[in-house]
């Protein structure tokens, strides 16, 4: 909790910001904080009308990605943490608008960083929601950490990442009270650094979601697909598709278990370098705990 309060400290400006996004004179929310299992969401304003300006953050291990539907899949054992926060306006009953920043530093690293961005809208319709948004990402340092020894760090598989832009849509039918099936898609261009062994500066990716949650119960399956942009040594029609697949229970004590494995179906095949081989698809299972404080 003490590397929220930092990024929550400052996006407190945008506060007053709130003040003229409409006739309405908005008050002061009232003190506290909601609270999910894994993020903290804090009201800042409340307009008269009922529109509610808020602040949310949260601190996850890259298996929480992945039952987030995130699109950029991170090393489940690269000893990393995602750490993000967003502003959030409800311009109506239905509609919100976001935007955030996330950072994932490494333990032991913490020079080597990937700093990342997002601007978005949902609109949410009671049983069904649907939500567009904007996203990059930017490595800070020219080599990524190797935490865990046999564990090839990087983003997607890819070592030598430099950044990343996406388009991302969500959309979500809830079943009944208890239950509700989510769907994601995304699409992309990851910019690698210049020299890499893969023989390509950017790669194009593609990402499709489907995730189900029943009461305590929720699973994810994630799969991907990146082919290289333009031809390098390698041939433009040249693909690497992977499936990562995910299943966590809430635990009543406001704690989270989580099993599952990263490409635990790959096609295509990889390219050796140095630094292991890229992209790396090596099967990767893995058994999560996390709790909330």
């Amino acid at each position: 909790m003490r590397r929220l309060l930092p990024l929550l400290t400052l996006l407190l400006p945008y506060a007053a910001a709130g003040q003229m996004l409409d006739g309405n004179t908005p008050v002061l929310a009232q003190q506290g904080h909601e609270r999910a299992t894994d993020s903290v969401r804090v009201p800042l304003l409340r307009t008269a009308d009922g529109r509610l300006l808020a602040l949310q953050a949260g601190d996850a291990a890259p298996a929480d990605a992945l039952r987030a539907d995130a699109p950029s899949a991170y090393g489940v054992i690269d000893g990393s943490r995602v750490v993000s926060s967003s502003l959030q306006y409800g311009l109506d009953p239905h509609l919100q608008v976001h935007a955030g920043v996330s950072d994932q530093s490494w333990v032991g690293n913490h020079d080597a960083r990937v700093v990342g961005s997002e601007v978005g809208a949902t609109y949410n319709a009671g049983r069904y929601s649907i939500g567009l948004s904007v996203g990059s990402s930017a490595a800070t340092h020219r080599a990524l950490p190797r935490v865990v020894p046999g564990a090839a760090p990087g983003i997607n598989g890819l070592a030598d990442f430099d950044s990343s832009t996406q388009l991302n849509a969500r959309g979500r039918v809830a079943l009944d009270g208890k239950s509700g099936i989510d769907l994601g898609a995304s699409m992309g261009r990851i910019q690698l650094l210049p020299g890499n062994l893969l023989g390509t500066a950017t790669v194009d990716q593609k990402a499709l979601s489907f995730g189900v949650d029943h009461g305590p119960l929720s699973g994810t399956i994630v799969g991907r697909s990146m082919q290289p942009s333009l031809p390098g040594s390698f041939s433009a029609d040249r693909r690497w598709n992977s499936i990562d697949l995910g299943v966590t229970w809430h635990l009543p004590w406001q704690g989270e278990l989580s099993i599952g494995a990263q490409n635990v179906w790959s096609s295509g095949t990889s390219v050796n370098t140095p630094a292991g081989p890229e992209p790396d698809q090596s099967r990767t299972p893995y058994v999560q705990y996390h709790q909330d404080l």
